[in-house]
């Protein structure tokens, strides 16, 4: 068999050849990469329905649906990670949460709600420094809530003057970030400063942050006033845990609390 030339329309026929059908390859790989983004995203957006209605479940299963066609996505990394939050399964929620940074570092909610996870897993130092670094980032909207989880991570670290000092900071920033008014009065509280901690209750009270947080504020307030020996004020302030949240763990907790009253 004779060697093909360079130059013999042979050689050159398969040169085109070569490359159209390099060409449809790139193409086909192109078109089925944008079929899988767009049946991600339709997965995505099917979970955050779900998990808006309260399906953890079904909105788990269809983040993970999403994230399998699109490993690259930060967002659906993110929204894994969010859900088994919900969950309680915390080891997985970290994990996603750090694949949604390793693919976007500057990834601000990402990074926040890892702070988060870390402060309720109790790895406080760790906690800190993730909160600490958004705080840092200029670019990040809203660093008092950056600073509210570092004084918080502080207080647990045994560092009371740190957080008081940051959390004095966050009330800088913005004075009515109900987190901070909620952390910095446990922590006046815990210190036996109580005219200091009821002030800032009643600050959160007025924001009106929702049936949990109230529930736990006027759950704490109760516990103050118990203290104090002012029965009715506390009688006042577990009843209206109990009414915000009925069924929660701070409704509960004062419902116990009132028994004792009566």
């Amino acid at each position: 068999m004779s060697l093909v030339s360079m130059h013999s329309p042979r050689f050159l026929v398969a040169i085109v050849a070569a490359l159209l059908a390099s060409g449809c390859a790139t193409s086909g790989t192109r078109a089925e990469q944008e079929e899988n983004a767009k049946r991600a995203r339709s997965h995505y957006d099917i979970g955050v329905d779900h998990v808006n209605n309260g399906r953890i479940e079904m909105g788990l299963r269809e983040y993970l649906a999403a994230a399998a066609l699109s490993p690259r996505n930060a967002q659906y990394q993110h929204a894994l990670g969010m859900a088994y939050v919900q969950k309680e399964h915390y080891v997985e929620a970290e994990n996603h949460l750090r694949r949604a940074l390793e693919i976007a570092p500057e990834y601000h909610d990402a990074r926040f709600n890892l702070s988060v996870l870390l402060l309720l897993r109790g790895r406080f130092e760790d906690a800190r420094v993730a909160a600490d670094r958004l705080y840092a980032d200029p670019t990040f909207p809203g660093p008092w809530r950056a600073l509210s989880n570092r004084g918080w991570a502080e207080y647990q670290l045994g560092r009371v003057e740190e957080a008081r000092a940051t959390f004095a900071l966050t009330r800088k920033f913005n004075p009515v970030y109900w987190p901070a008014l909620l952390n910095l009065g446990i922590l006046e509280s815990e210190q036996g400063r109580r005219p200091e901690a009821i002030q800032l209750y009643e600050a959160v009270l007025a924001q009106r942050p929702g049936p949990g947080a109230e529930a736990e504020v006027n759950f704490r307030l109760g516990e103050i006033y118990v203290s104090l020996g002012k029965r009715s004020r506390a009688v006042e302030h577990l009843t209206a845990a109990v009414v915000k949240a009925p069924s929660g763990q701070w409704g509960k907790k004062s419902e116990e609390a009132l028994k004792l009253l009566r």
